[in-house]
């Protein structure tokens, strides 16, 4: 059955009436909608940011291309949101916080670039929310779960990885550090892998990707938090 690409215009009311719905959520990781939809000034700069991310996705004309690039622009806002997971996890304090802004931000101002990162985040995180809520529940995408989901976890490894090596500086450090920095080419060449197979993935598979199936845990499952579907009429 044939179905016409998304306008921009769709995109974005989708894409704000996400954030909105978010914000209202009592889960944690929807916690950054409401830090965005609370603050005009990040509200409007997140507007902007989504209505470019949105521009590439309304600029093809064909539902198979606007899927394609909405799995990219998901994969690309994985990375820009690395930062401050990475952070979080971590729990890094004094010095070893302030080498870690340094790594990314060079000699620029460490409390601007804290707050830059942070920012950058919450926007990042926020169009993240979009894009699966828009490549679930509007364009049905089959790789919108779980093949993205592997996406970003191979990320948080790779980017885990080249931090730890970066940041190691005694003998101890160094050693914790040394398996997973050798490990780092092969990192990043599965990551490569990986977003290639999601690329080239169709809309709707007619057999799962070996590497989701052969993850997936084979007992109890917890279901996958999702807004609910909104009412197009």
């Amino acid at each position: 059955m044939y179905v016409r690409a998304y306008t921009h215009a769709r995109l974005m009311d989708e894409s704000e009436w996400c954030v909105e719905m978010a914000a209202g959520s009592p889960l944690p990781e929807d916690l950054v909608a409401s830090r965005v939809l609370d603050n005009p000034e990040a509200y409007r700069r997140w507007t902007g940011e989504h209505n470019r991310l949105m521009r590439a996705v309304s600029a093809e004309a064909r539902i198979d291309r606007q899927v394609v690039q909405l799995r990219t622009t998901a994969m690309n806002l994985v990375h820009s949101k690395a930062l401050f997971e990475y952070l979080q996890e971590r729990g890094l304090e004094g010095h070893k916080r302030q080498r870690l802004f340094e790594l990314f931000f060079g000699c620029r101002d460490y409390r601007n670039a804290v707050l830059i990162a942070h920012a950058n985040y919450l926007r990042s995180s926020s169009s993240h929310l979009c894009t699966q809520h828009l490549a679930a529940h509007l364009m049905h995408d089959g790789a919108a779960a779980e093949p993205l989901a592997l996406y970003a976890e191979r990320y948080a490894d790779y980017f885990r990885a080249f931090c730890d090596g970066e940041l190691a500086e005694t003998d101890e450090e160094r050693t914790l550090a040394a398996p997973l920095d050798a490990l780092r080419p092969l990192l990043k060449y599965q990551l490569g892998e990986a977003r290639q197979h999601i690329l080239s993935m169709p809309v709707t598979p007619a057999r799962e990707w070996r590497e989701v199936e052969i993850r997936r845990p084979t007992g109890q499952t917890q279901r996958l938090r999702a807004l609910p579907v909104r009412d197009s009429r």
